[in-house]
């Protein structure tokens, strides 16, 4: 009886050994470690990031925006659509007589390469006209206003600074530019020195009208010039009509 006894006790610890040691290849949730693999949760599958970086020799297009290429798509010349090389732009030509110019171009005019002249025109009166034609073989430019001395006197005429043209009067060979005088002004000639003068030395102004350039040019006046410290001159134009409104 003893021995039976044994024997059932030593086959129920071994059943309960057996148990718990079934129990202990079990997870905290009770699900089989042991089960097949295709009984496991599969991973999801994986897919490019949209903000992967592009490879480092990967260009993008030309001008893309937020590309990392170094093409910026823009154009070097002076094409129609601003782009390519393009036509080339092309310098201005010189303008004829009245318009503007290019000053390296051209000699200036002085009293060296012009005829200058001197007469008292019917209309308006009390005005000479001046006249400075071109003698030479190139193109010259008559800056700004010339620079009037009557007889001995020191200081030049005034000059009508309402009578600047736009551009430079430019000379062609055998052309003329235009200067008139007014010979007296508002003031009674007691009042502004008046006398008669009987000859002028024209100088012709520098291209900065700093001062004059070249030579000047001496004319014999019309019989009892009457002049007076008021005489003022005008800017050289392109017709003696244009000269005579001032």
């Amino acid at each position: 009886m003893r021995t039976f006894r044994t024997r059932t006790t030593a086959a129920a610890a071994t059943a309960l050994l057996a148990a718990l040691s079934l129990t202990a290849c079990q997870n905290g949730d009770g699900s089989d470690l042991g089960a097949a693999p295709s009984a496991l949760p599969s991973a999801a599958p994986s897919s490019p990031a949209a903000d992967a970086p592009a490879p480092a020799n990967s260009a993008s297009p030309a001008g893309a925006k937020g590309g990392n290429g170094t093409s910026t798509g823009t154009g070097t010349g002076t094409g129609k659509d601003g782009s390519g090389t393009g036509d080339q732009a092309k310098p201005a030509a010189p303008a004829g007589k009245g318009g503007s110019a290019d000053p390296a171009s051209f000699a200036p005019c002085t009293g060296d390469n012009t005829r200058v002249t001197a007469v008292q025109p019917p209309r308006p009166i009390n005005h000479l006209l001046i006249t400075a034609t071109n003698t030479g073989s190139r193109t010259c430019l008559a800056y700004a206003a010339p620079l009037l001395r009557f007889d001995d006197e020191q200081a030049a005429a005034q000059i009508i600074e309402g009578s600047k043209p736009q551009a430079v009067v430019t000379l062609a060979p055998g052309e003329s530019a235009y200067a008139s005088v007014v010979l007296s002004g508002e003031r009674a000639p007691e009042e502004a020195n008046g006398r008669v003068t009987q000859r002028l030395a024209v100088l012709f102004a520098s291209r900065d009208a700093s001062g004059s350039v070249g030579s000047p040019a001496v004319v014999k006046l019309p019989a009892d010039t009457y002049k007076t410290d008021d005489a003022a001159v005008s800017y050289w134009q392109s017709t003696r009509e244009d000269a005579l409104t001032y």
